[in-house]
């Protein structure tokens, strides 16, 4: 039984591959739970969920699936659709298209022995085939029909025509006339178009499953005596140490406290080298360690890691549809029906009319029907979204949901947040600027000691900073936090004070000479820590957020993706903004914006350029991430609010995935555009040549057929590695050292929002 939960009752629907079943599902159970809003479906991974406040048990759930021939349980996680299954669950109906296609082959051969080939195929003939040939196209009808049967039924019953009622009505008129081969044909045809469907489905639920896959099936758990055992990952609690050994893969999400060196991130966030790590650097299950070993603390539990996540949503994804999707499903809802009817007049009009025969009317109308079927329509849209969900996951770039698919492809201006986006997000020290006296080593001694229990950005940059410069820091005492300003404390027996500007001209210690500096620097983009005593200004240290080396490139792309407006929005200082904005080549900079501010600025874009994307952290841009048309969060490694926040994800800090992206999002709109047009030109022609009396039968489902097939491989195109996915590398490649981000610190002693000017 399906246990109650804050989400609601779910399900694994074995049967459940496409959209047909969904709407199938829906007219069956809809009215059992209270209304089709109650449901909700992940294609991907077979799941139908029931809302919370549904009114249903499980088991009449069970029941209202059971009557469209498909099968519902209790959703188990950890297990892929299929493997809980038994042999006739899984390869049912491989079995039964084989079986058609056989007792097919087997019908010809019979038909062609006892009435000759030119006779039974070649002639026209008005009787039927030999008894023996009966019997073999009779179980090829039956097997290839089999499956579909009760959901032609739920359509009938419902008075809403799908594309399984039309087959059904086709062979069965088909088999009223005596048209035996051209029944089975049909049969075994529309069998193998939902065969192939499935094996799609199938193909991209394994390519987001291979994700799961990058999983070791053991972590090396270390007890308390740092003995070493080796456990399934789902057993190992938050906080607890293991060790990954050189070459290994990551089991969990963790924390490193011992050991260092480059771990390969690419499976997760497509970074193109190694990252280096040492302790207090986070790494993420499905990585590969380098060449050192490490011992990690699991920050997560096994079920809740960065890569489960990802897989976790892909999946989710597929269920909200795209407006392709949603195009095409309205289309078929009105389309089927109004085949339906042309069929009937096609049938009935030229005999009561013009005194055609009926029963070559019947048949043109039986060949209508089957052209008619929307099912290469039907497939082409939600085999290329799950195609380019699952591509872009292998990419580093997590979408969430098929809308977000296509809307990069239509984006005509791009706001992107400063700090962590065009900036990689750090600070650091850049000049040193000693005054009345003092030597660099002074300041920086006396700077660092007063910044010692400060865990600010500024703090941590001036603290690295004299580290590397090889200066012995003492603590400072009776050290006070002056809020929104500074710090003061005494260093070797005299009275120090760190600040911003602000904090110097409160003190009135500033003079003209010392304010043009200051000003130059801002101007420069630098902020300035001003650090003086009782009696003068003993110097400051300039520090900057490093541009990114890739922005200039990566705005240079955009604009050549078709991007054309790119735009920076800030609440830093105009003087930073506008020198970042100049090292990163964007067209306008606004700066010193509160997020309320943000998000006007992106109402004005909207208005202006209709389709406009936002790129920020996730967290603090959120408001005007929420308003643009799509939330882009950067950088989203390790960032959960990021992730849940935004319409889209970039699993690194890698600014080139913009553009790729958005190219990404253009070759799956054009793939989609490409696989509705075929689609409804092949039914096109088909239709004209059925009526001036040149299409068959068989004819018109191969051609339906091959086009299902057409547009299927035409869509899994999405999943073939390109110029921009990453591959795999051998363990001890060459490592790079890149500097992590260091999140802002909400306050201290140096104001709210983390800035000293």
């Amino acid at each position: 039984m399906a246990d109650k939960t804050p989400k609601g009752m779910i399900f694994r629907v074995h049967g459940l591959d496409c959209a047909e079943e969904v709407t199938v599902l829906k007219r069956e159970v809809g009215p059992v739970v209270g209304g089709e809003d109650n449901l909700g479906f992940d294609i991907l991974n077979g799941r139908m969920t029931v809302a919370a406040d549904a009114i249903a048990t499980a088991e009449e759930v069970f029941a209202a699936v059971a009557r469209t021939g498909m099968r519902a349980e209790p959703w188990k996680e950890g297990k892929e659709a299929g493997t809980d299954t038994g042999w006739w669950e899984r390869n049912r109906r491989t079995v039964l298209t084989a079986a058609s296609g056989a007792f097919l082959l087997a019908g010809v051969a019979a038909h062609a022995m006892l009435a000759g080939f030119r006779a039974a195929f070649l002639e026209e003939s008005n009787g039927w085939p030999p008894a023996l040939a009966v019997i073999l196209y009779g179980l090829s009808v039956v097997a290839g029909v089999w499956s579909v049967l009760p959901k032609a039924w739920i359509a009938a019953k419902h008075l809403r025509p799908d594309m399984n009622l039309l087959m059904v009505v086709a062979v069965c008129g088909a088999v009223g006339i005596g048209q035996w081969v051209e029944a089975a044909t049909v049969a075994f045809l529309f069998s193998l178009s939902l065969a192939l469907e499935a094996w799609s489905v199938g193909r991209a639920r394994r390519a987001v499953a291979a994700l799961m896959g990058l999983t070791p099936p053991t972590a090396r758990l270390l007890d308390p005596q740092g003995h070493e055992e080796e456990v399934p990952p789902d057993r190992v609690p938050v906080g607890a140490r293991f060790r990954v050994r050189p070459g290994d893969r990551v089991p969990l999400d963790g924390r490193v406290v011992e050991g260092s060196g480059g771990v390969d991130q690419a499976p997760i966030t497509g970074e193109s080298v190694p990252v280096a790590k040492g302790p207090g650097d986070e790494v993420f299950a499905g990585t590969i360690n380098g060449e050192g070993a490490l011992v990690v603390e699991s920050t997560k539990l096994a079920s809740d890691t960065t890569l489960a996540r990802i897989a976790h949503m892909v999946g989710e994804a597929q269920s909200r549809r795209s407006p392709s999707e949603q195009w095409v499903e309205a289309f078929a809802r009105y389309y089927t029906p109004a085949v339906m009817i042309a069929a009937l007049l096609v049938l009935v009009v030229p005999p009561l009319v013009f005194h055609a025969a009926w029963t070559v009317w019947l048949y043109r109308a039986l060949v209508l029907l089957v052209i008619a079927c929307p099912c290469a329509l039907v497939i082409s849209t939600p085999v290329t979204i799950v195609a380019a969900l699952a591509s872009a996951a292998r990419n580093g770039v997590l979408i969430k949901g098929g809308v977000f698919v296509e809307a990069p492809a239509r984006l005509k201006a791009v706001a992107l947040d400063k700090t962590g986006t065009l900036t990689e997000g750090r600070m650091e020290v850049v000049e040193v600027v000693p005054l009345n006296g003092h030597t660099e080593t002074e300041l920086l001694e006396r700077a660092a000691a007063l910044e010692a229990h400060n865990t600010h950005p500024l703090a941590r940059a001036i603290l690295e900073y004299t580290k590397v410069c090889g200066v012995n820091v003492a603590p400072a005492e009776d050290y006070r936090i002056l809020p929104g300003k500074g710090a003061a404390g005494r260093v070797s027996g005299t009275d120090f004070w760190v600040g911003s500007h602000r904090y110097l001209e409160e003190r009135g210690q500033e003079t003209p000479e010392v304010h043009e500096q200051l000003e130059a620097l801002a101007r420069a983009g630098r902020t300035v820590v001003v650090v003086g005593n009782d009696r003068h200004v003993c110097g400051f240290i300039a520090l900057a957020d490093r541009v990114r080396p890739a922005a200039r490139q990566a705005v240079a792309d955009l604009r050549a993706a078709g991007i054309e407006h790119v735009v920076m929005l800030t609440g830093d200082n105009r003087g930073t903004a506008e020198a970042v904005a100049r090292d990163a080549g964007v067209d306008e900079v606004h700066a010193e914006l509160l997020p309320a501010d943000k998000v006007a600025k992106v109402e004005e874009l909207v208005a202006k350029y209709g389709a406009v994307a936002m790129v920020g952290d996730g967290v603090n841009d959120a408001p005007a991430m929420g308003r643009a048309t799509v939330g882009i969060a950067m950088g989203a490694i390790g960032t959960d609010a990021a992730i849940e926040t935004a319409d889209i994800a970039l699993m690194s800090d890698d600014l080139s995935k913009l553009p790729w992206l958005v190219r990404h999002s253009r070759r799956a709109l054009t793939v989609i555009r490409q696989n509705i047009v075929f689609a409804l030109g092949v039914k096109t022609v088909f239709v004209v040549l059925t009526f001036v009396g040149y299409s068959s039968m068989w004819g018109a489902i191969a051609a339906d057929t091959g086009a299902s097939l057409l547009v299927v491989f035409n869509g899994l195109r999405l999943l073939r590695t390109d110029g921009h996915t990453v591959v795999s590398r051998n363990v001890g490649d060459v490592i790079s050292s890149r500097p992590n981000a260091v999140p802002a610190a909400p306050g201290g002693a140096h104001g709210q929002g983390g800035q000293r000017l």
